[in-house]
């Protein structure tokens, strides 16, 4: 993680003892119960996840059809495999897949505040929300992308989708070499969340 973005070692302690006053103040005022912020964990833990966009990754990598269907109506493609789209409201209803390949590099931000596909990509990390990788990444993606470790052929373009509350972009990345013969199963350990933000690439081996 590159340090520009960031943040001081106490901000987890700190933001968790919000959370608790905030989360005590509205039990006490019957907004919630005390099992609403478990409900809501346990669904992001078991149900909505990056381990959701590992699979749908892992199928276009082995299943050009699907990869075709992913990256033209990605929610029929989220509905083939069964899984959930958040439509109560979790970031999922309006999903786009765009996927990278040897000539383009995708990424995606988002200007305004912090749109994000929820179900198949998970909680945003904090820096994904910060007003410089947000502004810096639309305008320099390049040196951002560097920032975090990966260097973009010059050759290589770079597309930016820009998330909102109306389209919620992630990425296909590009299947690693020497990854033939590997099970779907198999190949969605090698999926990972920066990848499908791109700000990452797949690589042939689990981290």
């Amino acid at each position: 993680m590159t340090d520009r973005f960031a943040y001081p070692q106490d901000r987890e302690a700190r933001n968790a003892a919000r959370v608790r006053a905030l989360e005590a103040l509205l039990i006490e005022k019957g907004v919630i119960t005390d099992q609403t912020v478990d409900k809501v964990m346990q669904t992001f833990a078991t149900e909505m996840g990056p381990f959701n966009g590992a699979k749908l990754v892992a199928r276009a990598w082995t299943d050009d059809a699907f990869k075709a269907l992913l990256v033209t109506d990605t929610m029929a493609a989220v509905a083939q495999l069964g899984l959930p789209t958040g439509a109560a409201g979790a970031e999922g209803e309006h999903m786009r897949a765009v996927a990278n390949t040897p000539q383009v590099h995708n990424l995606i931000i988002c200007t305004l505040c912090s749109c994000y596909p929820w179900p198949v990509l998970g909680l945003p990390p904090y820096w994904y929300k910060d007003p410089s990788f947000r502004a810096r990444a639309a305008r320099e993606p390049r040196a951002v992308l560097k920032e975090f470790g990966l260097d973009v052929d010059p050759a290589k373009e770079i597309r930016t989708w820009d998330s909102s509350a109306q389209i919620r972009w992630f990425v296909v990345p590009e299947r690693p070499d020497g990854t033939q013969g590997m099970s779907e199963d198999d190949l969605a350990k090698l999926v990972t969340p920066e990848a499908m933000m791109g700000v990452a690439v797949a690589q042939a081996e689990a981290a």
